[in-house]
């Protein structure tokens, strides 16, 4: 039988915790047949991304169009898209498809290090947003989206509210950056449904991002609902990161297996 598909459009992390590796780690832990199209190489490790390279546009396109063509998608989750050219080619890519598609707005690396020029946000704003099924940006992305600080819970209302008019058909705002509970809010404009889980002490979280959007574009590739997608990915992610572990000299990643221990 063939199996569920999902497609990463993405950045390669050299460090294995974020980016396409980890996008890949949790679709196969969650029980699908991952697929990349490598949009950028960064030197990365636990102390921050030394260098980014990324890939020309014909790279992205041929990787894109090899993929989709032969194999075939059930779900496109897309990470870091460095460059206005490279945003807009994914975005006219992915207009091209009928599968739902989960944008990761990546401005900001786990260590602080940027990783979307400024000129590529206008790009995010009006191609990328507008053909998202599910955008998750996090609360320095929104800032960087919406210019709204967010500092409480009504503030997630009104940054979802702002990521909405960009033109995705749901906004699932990342609350981590909060203190309390980890909590975000997943709304389409009309629905509201806030993700609740505890705080957990472990500064190993390199890769939640990546992590949790690969987690919603694999619950979606499986013909769950958004909210039971979003639902799903938080239980994911939290265990994910319950089981962190220290891997060099910073932050350590999450872990993708933690199920399997």
């Amino acid at each position: 039988m063939t199996p569920v598909r999902v497609l990463t459009v993405a950045g390669s992390d050299s460090g294995g915790g974020a980016g396409i590796q980890a996008d890949l780690k949790t679709m196969m832990a969650l029980g699908t047949h991952g697929m990349s199209v490598i949009t950028a190489v960064t030197a990365q490790n636990s102390l921050g991304v030394q260098g980014a390279w990324e890939l020309p546009v014909e790279a992205i396109r041929a990787q894109f169009r090899s993929v989709v063509d032969d194999i075939g998608v059930q779900a496109v989750k897309t990470g870091m898209l460095a460059s206005a050219p490279l945003v807009e080619t994914v975005a006219e890519l992915l207009a091209g498809t009928d599968a739902p598609v989960v944008v990761d707005p990546v401005g900001v690396s786990k260590h602080g290090d940027s990783l979307l020029a400024a000129s590529a946000l206008d790009s995010v704003r009006t191609k990328l947003l507008p053909v998202a099924t599910v955008a998750t940006p996090n609360l320095d992305e929104v800032t960087q989206l919406t210019g709204l600080e967010v500092t409480d819970e009504a503030g997630m209302r009104r940054a979802a509210d702002a990521v909405l008019r960009f033109g995705p058909r749901w906004a699932l705002i990342k609350g981590g950056h909060l203190s309390g509970d980890a909590v975000d809010l997943l709304t389409d404009g009309t629905e509201e449904h806030w993700l609740r889980a505890p705080r957990l002490d472990n500064r190993h979280t390199h890769g939640t991002g990546c992590t949790l959007a690969s987690a919603v574009a694999a619950g979606l590739a499986k013909g769950l609902t958004v909210p039971e997608a979003a639902v799903a990915a938080k239980e994911y992610v939290t265990g994910a990161i319950a089981a962190g572990f220290a891997l060099g000299g910073g932050i350590g990643p999450v872990d993708h297996a933690w199920r399997r221990r």
